[in-house]
């Protein structure tokens, strides 16, 4: 099987390990289980059915393995299956702005501390963050289970060990809270927050997904990524859930330089924005990420 790194994804980080097509063959070579899911597209090049969950997982175990020295990572049945390019883009986006207080020398080693917040089942962050810059991370989680998953993983690859802290966050309405110990100090935050108001919304996203993939079926949904209730989903979607940590972040300013998330929707940004002039940012930063046909955006403050 013949597939050379040859054709590039669009508008990646430059520094992103997968700016170029995905070689299968070399993947394969290093995870073997891989082979069974891969199938010709309508060029007859490799590549496998991203409505298959278990194809998206195989390829990430793959991925992992092959480009950031990770041997164990599983997941549960109902977890989010993340998207490793557009992770790995969030961190390396993250660098750069750290940088930019260092005059553009992104800053290395187990003294930068990065809290990603609400850290998945999946510890796809973590995992990213430590393997290219050695950075050392607390990840904040909500859902027991998630929670449990997660230290599995660091507990299983040597290189995740004493490096990655993953703490229980006990209270829905708290963000930073019981999560940020006193006394302790981040260099920013991270976060991919839960991004729909309803599961409604997931289910009706969900089938307009498979339609687009060409998966069309009268049956109950299966999401390709995944995701349980508390990854893909609070009351008021993800505004909601931003204006809660933009609030709370003003009580950690003096201990975390730079906060960050995600924002998919654009017409959240404006509002946000005005709350964060209102709580006295003194820097706020928007910066753009395209994965494809898709943007997202990082929206950044500090105090």
């Amino acid at each position: 099987m013949n597939t050379p790194e040859k054709k590039k994804v669009k508008k990646l980080h430059p520094r992103n390990k997968h700016l170029s097509s995905y070689n299968f063959e070399k993947l394969i070579a290093i995870y073997p289980v891989l082979k069974k899911y891969v199938i010709p597209n309508k060029e007859g090049e490799p590549t496998i059915n991203f409505s298959d969950r278990e194809a998206v997982k195989a390829l990430n175990k793959a991925l992992l393995r092959t480009y950031y020295d990770i041997d164990y990572w599983e997941l549960p049945s109902d977890n989010l299956c993340p998207p490793i390019p557009g992770r790995a883009d969030y961190i390396h986006y993250a660098a750069d702005i750290l940088g930019e207080a260092h005059d553009g020398v992104i800053p290395r080693g187990r003294d930068v501390h990065v809290l990603d917040v609400g850290v998945g089942a999946n510890c796809i962050y973590p995992i990213i963050g430590n393997y290219e810059y050695d950075w050392t991370f607390v990840g904040s989680e909500l859902d027991y289970q998630s929670h449990k998953n997660a230290s599995e993983i660091v507990r299983k690859n040597n290189s995740l060990r004493n490096r990655v802290d993953i703490r229980m966050q006990f209270n829905p309405i708290n963000i930073f809270k019981n999560i940020i110990k006193e006394g302790e100090k981040f260099d920013i935050t991270i976060c991919n927050p839960p991004f729909f108001r309803s599961n409604q919304e997931v289910m009706e996203q969900t089938m307009r997904k498979l339609k687009n993939l060409g998966n069309q079926s009268d049956q109950k949904p299966i999401q390709n990524f995944g995701g349980n209730n508390s990854e893909l989903w609070c009351r008021g979607g993800e505004r909601t859930f931003i204006t809660a940590m933009i609030r709370e972040s003003v009580d950690y300013k003096k201990q975390v330089k730079w906060f960050s998330t995600l924002v998919s929707r654009k017409d959240n940004l404006k509002p946000l924005e005005l709350l964060l002039g209102r709580s006295g940012a003194k820097e706020v930063r928007i910066v753009n990420m395209e994965q494809g046909n898709k943007i997202t955006r990082i929206l950044a403050w500090r105090f």
